[in-house]
Formats: structure tokens, C-alpha cells, sequence
């Protein structure tokens, strides 16, 4: 996973303050085996060392005595900050405590964040495990409170045990278990009758609980708990949520564990912690992790019912957004809507108040939302764990779409699918707000889609004033760490429910008229004696010839009685399998149902005779190997080989097609003079309310075709691009090409590809009649993506894109852009700067 720059810095932060850390400690060991009066605190004197001026620190000391190193990452909501802590844990095992074994304490604050914590760290596919598994060297140990382990266990594995923060949080030594002897770790302990060393160890540790003299004993006796087996461990403590560990019962419980370092991670720390690194809401919005802005719709005379509604309608345009971008990218959203309620209980289904069961009816009453797509999170009802089973809220397999919720989901809990959060609560009600906001704020893969629909959040709600709404909205971004965005708030009205944008011109006279004449090349193709746009389905899938689709591979797949991917493979088809009755007699053929096979391949084979007799097909041939028995255990597996094959086969076929119109010259690559609606640079685009984009120095774009560019229309690695652009002299102008909105190429494959700039360079004569000579149409690539699948075909359209280009005279059909070229570039962040520079530099 590539870690995001933000995330990169605070590694880089943490690692300086580490190797001070290490270096002072052996200064102050060294000297004060001179003289003990030579020590010094050597844990304040790397905080003043690494942290940024001005940072004050909070010393803290362990039971014994000793200081320890304690520092905070504050980090806002959706920042990954369990991401950050395991590479945090990397370092201090390998800069502070030098060894890959050892136990570290992780203390979560709810129930929530446990089970979610819990089950990455588990899962040895998740990329949390594999994380502590590298710093491990393969050898980790996920544990619970009940868990047992020993002295070995810790001396040759990475420990992690798992604990919530009540049960870090010490009241009386007696009412807590882990604090009782119970006789389960009585390996780390000396033996019961060994009492010299019971007193000599008490000695080197002395806040280790024993029994007071009981039986009459000369020597304490040390209690065998879990308590005292963290004390002799030493920990590394990893808090989340970190603030809520600032009690004193809990600071005090925490530093008798004898930790020998605690990281907070939290997005609002208190004034006593100790942040050495700060993380704004902007790192975020910059690095794609969240959905903004956030738009709030305030119905002041609706009942809760018409709420609902304005929100059940919303989240369904989102969801035909959705498949509109799942059919141009692949990337899979299904929207959900969380809503607020203020009950759940069984017997609390109270008049005037909204119920939980209240909203599930009114809900199934609507037409097209089944009762599966209906979910209760409660303190007493979790239908959410009915779906982990079959991959959690993220799964395609996954039927839901709404979430009726009280107070259940308000921290801890994280779903990127979220993007509607309907409030039906009255604003006399003590149910809050403020920490659900932070619920719908996560962006689905940390990307954005560009669809700006896609790319924000909605807040729906009824009898609120305007200002205590905006004013909890803000708290609860305050709580979340985004303070900064509070700019990202947009209040909409109830009838548009649209956020609020403005025109935006062309920035100078000289570019209004260069970018009138610059018309942009596409595929076209002849239709009627007429060119026009080259269309996937019409004019490439309709050329396919499934006949030739090559399937005798998966005739040689491998078999098992038991299916591959589990029970919770492919569910809700694997269901529909077996509920529907078989084709044809009860033979092993009969009992495969083609029918079903035909409806699964309609996203790949929209003819399903095509796709019944592949299907009919490749089964036949598994029948001639396999028994029956296994073939019909297999069956979803198959059928999902045989889409994933037919996927290929269908771009490798949709190609050769691509191929056979250009070599024919039934298709081209051309500029002609109509108005296509995306080969022309826009006369104006829409500004929406939010802060502008501005060079990396902070000084204003020069070069910009508009006036200005939305600060989230451009990322990292795309600020980059357009700061360096702006500064080149040959340069005339750059734009900022709008995905689904501006400037495209039809290949081969479904999705249409939206470069993300369009450059025009000055001719080289200084007086020279045109403004602009050549034209660049620039993707831009991060590191995670340059040898992704995607990146490969854009790369080979582009390229056939500059073969044709050289061939073609735009003056045959524009005399506008007689004498200008046309080029296409891919460019990878790990060389940008030089392969922007080799480009420009191009006569």
C-alpha cells in the first residue's frame, strides 16, 4: 500500500524523534553510570531536539520511576491512523527498542473499534497483518485479555494484544481481573516458594502488586496477573483515540503498566498531550481521503417522513451516478444512507417519537427498496453482522443501502460507501449530531471519482434553525479534526438541494480567442456518407464475434469438492443457484442451470444465447473430466472464472474490431469543425464555493486558461504538474481537462479516457502569426498506478492516437488548425518533471 505524503511526513517525523530518542538515552545510561547526578532527562531533551518549535511537552514517568517517551499524532477523521500506527510500531521495534519481538498494548475505546481492529489484525490477508507480519519477520501473535501466552511467545513473536480502555482503566486494585492473581502467567513469575526471588524482583519492579503477608509469609508474595505481566513487558502502548485516556484514573493505569513508550493517535487532543506531528483537514482533501463538500438540507417545515424521502431519492440518483462510473472505470459504489432515529429499543416505541421500526416500515413501503437493504444497528440489534460473512459493507454481494442507527455508529465505525446521513431526530433531542457527521465524510478508495456528485457528502434534516445546525455540523468537524474545512460546508436549499456555483471565463483576451480555434482530435467513424463519434456498444461490442472466444482454458480448471472462495463465496448467486429449478431431466448435465449462467454473463455477453451456449460450453467439458457431483459444487466458481475469462476475451476481441476499422478507413482519427460536445475547450466552467487552487509557492496560476480552479479539482501530484507547467516559458496555456465533462478519447474498452490536462506550446518564432504551434494532451500517473492494467491501455490508445496523428492534416477539416500537431502522453509521478520537460522541449 503507498502511503500517502501526509502520511510519509509523520513517519519521517516520528522516525527523527525515535533516533533522538535512542542516541540521548545511551548519553544519560553512559553518564550516569559515571555518576548518577550526571542523568538527565533524556526524553525532553529529544523532544526539543525533534518536535516543531514551539511544542510544549508533558513529561510523564512509569510506575517505577522511569520517564517515558510519550508523543501524539493528531490526525483527522479518515486519515488512516491505524495504518500510521502499525508502520509507527515498525519503528520504534526497530530505531527505539531494537528487536522485532516483544508485546505491544493496543487500547481501543469501544466495542466498535475493537471488533473492527481485532478482525484486520487477524485476517492474515489484510493488509494490517501483512504490515506487522513484515516488521515480525512473520512471527505475530494477535491476542485478547483472555488470551494465554508466555515468556517464549513474547521473546520470538511480535505480541499484540488487544485491550479496550475500560479495562485499562483502573479504579481499585481489586476490581479489575487483570489485576487479580489468576495463575494463567505464573511463567513470567518465580516459583511460589522461591520467595528471595519474589523480594529481589519486587525490588527491581516495585510497583508489581503482592500479597500483602497473606498466609503468614515473611517476603510478599508477587499476584501471577495479567496486570503485573505487562509491568515486567514493558509495552509499547498504541492509544486510539488517545484523548479519551486522559482521565486520571486512566493516566495513572497506563504508566503503571511500565510502558516504554506510549503514541496517542487522535484527531482532538487534549492541551496535555504531547503532538509532535499535526495533520490538517487539506492533507486530506489534497490526498483524495474524503468526500467533500458536505451539503446540509434543511427542511424546516417537513415531517420526518418527507425528510426520509428527500433523502431516499438522493441516495438513489447517487446510486445511478454510481453505475454510470462503474461502467466507464469499474470502481464499485454502492451508496448508503444512515439514518438517525431517536429509538431503538424494543419496548420503546413511544408516540411522537421515530423508532427505528418506525423507519424500517415506512422504508419497505417504498417500491424499490427491498427488505434487505435494510439494516438496524443498535445497542441491542446488530443486523450489520449478518453481512461479514460475505465480506462486509464493501462486498458487491452486500444487498445494503440503508442504516437506522441511534447513537450505535457515532465513533469508531467506518464504511466509505456512506454518503447520506438523514437526521430524524428533533432539535430538542439529546441525540447528537456531531460525531455521525464524521460517518459520511470517507472517500471510497481514497481516490476521487470525479463526479462531483460521487466526491461529497449530504446531511438531510427538518425543524432546525439554519445557524444551531451549521453550528453542530462545524462542532462535529471540530471533533473529527477538520476545523480547517469548515469552508466545505454548504448549505443548500430545499428545493435545489444543489450546492451553489458560479461562472468562471477565460482568464486573458489572448487565450479566449487561441483556445476558440483549438479543436481537439476523437475517433469518428462513417455513418451515412457523415462522421461521428466512435460509440462502444454500436459500433465495437456490436462487431464481436463470440464465436471466437477462446474458452478451452478453463476446461483445465482445477476442481475441489469444496468450492474455492468458502461458503461465503459469491452468496446471493450461489442462492439463486439452488433455489431455481434445473434445466431438463435430473442427469448431471440437467442440474447445471445455463438459464442462470446466460443472466450472470449479460454484464460481460449482452446476447444471452451467447452467453447460455459459452456457458453450455465450457460446463460440457468440465462434465467430460469431472464428475457431475463436483462440476455442480463448482458451479459459481466456474461461472466466475468464465466472466473473468470472457472480460479478456471480450477487450481482446473489442480490439482487434478497434483495428479492423482504422486499417479500413472506415474509421479515423480526426478533427473536424462541428461541435461534438467534448472536443472543444468550454467557453466558461462552473466554480463551486469552495477555495481556489494555487501554485505550490502560493502565488496565483499565470498560465491557467480560467481564472481559477477549484482546490480539490486538483491533487497532489496534479499541483505539481500545474505549478511546474505555469512556471515554462514556451508554455501558452494549460487546462485542467474535467473528467465527464470536457475533452475524452473512445478506445477499445468501455470507459472513456478524461487526460487530466490539455497544454498548447508558443512556436518558436517570436512574431509568428499563431499563438500556439502544439498541443499536449497530458494523464498523469501516481506511483500505485503506473503499472496498473488501466495505465497499460491508456498507454497503448495514446499511442495509437500519436501514430494516427502524424498521418492526419487538420486543415483538410479545420483550417484553423492547419500546421498544428496533436500528441498524447502518459505521465508516471516517478519522472514527471522530466518527462514534462523532454515534451516541451519537442520542436
Amino acid at each position: 500500500m503507498i502511503l500517502k505524503d501526509y502520511q510519509r511526513r509523520t513517519l519521517a517525523a516520528v522516525g527523527g524523534f525515535l533516533d533522538q530518542l535512542s542516541r540521548l538515552r545511551a548519553e544519560d545510561a553512559k553518564a550516569r553510570e559515571q555518576n548518577e547526578e550526571w542523568g538527565f532527562d533524556w526524553v525532553r531533551r529529544a523532544w526539543q531536539n525533534a518536535a516543531p518549535p514551539g511544542r510544549r511537552y508533558t513529561g510523564r514517568r512509569d510506575g517505577t520511576g522511569r520517564p517515558i517517551p510519550a508523543f501524539c499524532l493528531k490526525i483527522p477523521t479518515g486519515g488512516g491512523k491505524t495504518l500510521i500506527a502499525l508502520h509507527v510500531i515498525d519503528q520504534v521495534n526497530s530505531k527505539f527498542r531494537r528487536s522485532q519481538t516483544g508485546l505491544v498494548l493496543w487500547i481501543v475505546p469501544s466495542t466498535q473499534i475493537y471488533r473492527q481492529t481485532l478482525a484486520a489484525l487477524k485476517d492474515r490477508d489484510h493488509y494490517y497483518r501483512r504490515r506487522l507480519d513484515l516488521a515480525s519477520a512473520g512471527r505475530t501473535l494477535i491476542l485478547e485479555k483472555g488470551s494465554g501466552f508466555g515468556p517464549q511467545d513474547v521473546a520470538e513473536n511480535l505480541c499484540v494484544l488487544l485491550l479496550m480502555l475500560p479495562s485499562a482503566n483502573r479504579r481499585t486494585k481489586e476490581q479489575l481481573r487483570m489485576f487479580r492473581d489468576s495463575g494463567g502467567f505464573d511463567r513470567f513469575f518465580p516459583d511460589d516458594g522461591n520467595l528471595r526471588a519474589h523480594a529481589d524482583l519486587l525490588r527491581a519492579v516495585p510497583n508489581l502488586d503482592a500479597f500483602d503477608e497473606a498466609h503468614g509469609l515473611w517476603e510478599p508474595q508477587i499476584k501471577t496477573s495479567l496486570g503485573n505481566t505487562l509491568r515486567l513487558l514493558r509495552p509499547l502502548i498504541v492509544l486510539d483515540e488517545g484523548h479519551k485516556a486522559y482521565s486520571r484514573n486512566a493516566r495513572a493505569t497506563l504508566e503503571g503498566f511500565n510502558p516504554c513508550a506510549i503514541v496517542e493517535l487522535s484527531a482532538t487532543p487534549p492541551r496535555e498531550a504531547n503532538v509532535l506531528v499535526e495533520i490538517l483537514g487539506r492533507d486530506l482533501l489534497a490526498e483524495e481521503m474524503i468526500k467533500l463538500d458536505l451539503h446540509i438540507s434543511c427542511r424546516p417545515n417537513a415531517s420526518w417522513r418527507d425528510t426520509l424521502l428527500a433523502a431516499v431519492e438522493h441516495r438513489e440518483r447517487l446510486e445511478e451516478e454510481a453505475r454510470e462510473l462503474r461502467a466507464d472505470d469499474g470502481a464499485y459504489i454502492r451508496p448508503i444512507c444512515l439514518v438517525q432515529v431517536e429509538r431503538t429499543g424494543r419496548d420503546q416505541r413511544e408516540s411522537g417519537l421515530v423508532h427505528a421500526e418506525d423507519v424500517r416500515e415506512y422504508l419497505h413501503q417504498h417500491g424499490r427498496i427491498a427488505p434487505a437493504e435494510v439494516a438496524v444497528k443498535s445497542s441491542q440489534t446488530d443486523e450489520l453482522k449478518e453481512v461479514d460473512d460475505i465480506g462486509g459493507l464493501l462486498s458487491t454481494d452486500c444487498p445494503i443501502r440503508y442504516i437506522i442507527t441511534k447513537q450505535a455508529l457515532q465513533e469508531g465505525w467506518d464504511c466509505s460507501f456512506a454518503y447520506v446521513l438523514a437526521i430524524l431526530t428533533r432539535p430538542s433531542s439529546r441525540t447528537g449530531l456531531t460525531q455521525l457527521v464524521g460517518r459520511i465524510l470517507r472517500q471510497p478508495y481514497a481516490r476521487k471519482t470525479h463526479n462531483a456528485a460521487l466526491d461529497e457528502s449530504y446531511v438531510f434534516c427538518f425543524q432546525r434553525r439554519g445557524a444551531d445546525l451549521l453550528a453542530q455540523v462545524r462542532k462535529g468537524f471540530g471533533l473529527e479534526g477538520l476545523s480547517d474545512l469548515e469552508g466545505r460546508i454548504v448549505e443548500d436549499t430545499a428545493e435545489s438541494g444543489v450546492v451553489r456555483t458560479r461562472s468562471v471565463k477565460r482568464q486573458r483576451g489572448d487565450f479566449r480567442v487561441a483556445a476558440r480555434n483549438l479543436v481537439l482530435p476523437a475517433f469518428m467513424i462513417r455513418d451515412n456518407g457523415a462522421w461521428r463519434p466512435v460509440r462502444y456498444e454500436t459500433d465495437l461490442l456490436s462487431r464481436i464475434d463470440w464465436s471466437r472466444a477462446n474458452v478451452e482454458k478453463l476446461s483445465e480448471l482445477v476442481l475441489d469438492d469444496t468450492p474455492p472462495g468458502g461458503g461465503g463465496f459469491r452468496i446471493g448467486l450461489e442462492a439463486e443457484a439452488r433455489d431455481r429449478p434445473a434445466e431438463g431431466s435430473s442427469n448431471g448435465v440437467a442440474e447445471l442451470n445455463y438459464a442462470l449462467a446466460a443472466r450472470h454473463l449479460l454484464e460481460v455477453v449482452p446476447n444471452p444465447w451467447h452467453g447460455h451456449d459459452l456457458a453450455r460450453c465450457v460446463f460440457g467439458e468440465l462434465l467430460e473430466r469431472h464428475a457431475p457431483a463436483r462440476v455442480r459444487t463448482n458451479f459459481v466458481y466456474v461461472l466466475e472464472e468464465l466472466r473473468r475469462h470472457l472480460h479478456m476475451e471480450r477487450d481482446r476481441m473489442a480490439r482487434e474490431a478497434f483495428r479492423r476499422l482504422l486499417d479500413s478507413g472506415e474509421m479515423r482519427f480526426i478533427v473536424v469543425a462541428e461541435e461534438l460536445g467534448f472536443n472543444r475547450l468550454p467557453d466558461t466552467i462552473e466554480a463551486r464555493s469552495v477555495r481556489q487552487a494555487n501554485r505550490e509557492d502560493g502565488g496565483q496560476y499565470l498560465l491557467n486558461l480560467f481564472d481559477r480552479t477549484d482546490e480539490d479539482d486538483l491533487n497532489g501530484l496534479e499541483n505539481k504538474v500545474a505549478t511546474y507547467l505555469d512556471q515554462q516559458e514556451r508554455l501558452f496555456f494549460w487546462y485542467r481537462n474535467r473528467t465527464r465533462k470536457d475533452y475524452y478519447v473512445q478506445g477499445w474498452k468501455r470507459h472513456r479516457i478524461y487526460a487530466d490536462f490539455i497544454l498548447t506550446l508558443k512556436p518558436d518564432e517570436p512574431n509568428a502569426d499563431d499563438a500556439f504551434h502544439r498541443v499536449f494532451v497530458v494523464e498523469t500517473k501516481g506511483l500505485h498506478l503506473e503499472h496498473a492494467d488501466d495505465t497499460t491501455y491508456k498507454r497503448s490508445v495514446f499511442d495509437l492516437c500519436n501514430e494516427h496523428a502524424k498521418r492526419a492534416d487538420w486543415a483538410d477539416f479545420v483550417p484553423a488548425m492547419r500546421g498544428k500537431s496533436t500528441s498524447f502522453k502518459v505521465v508516471d509521478e516517478v519522472e514527471w518533471r522530466q518527462s514534462l520537460a523532454s515534451l516541451l522541449a519537442t520542436d
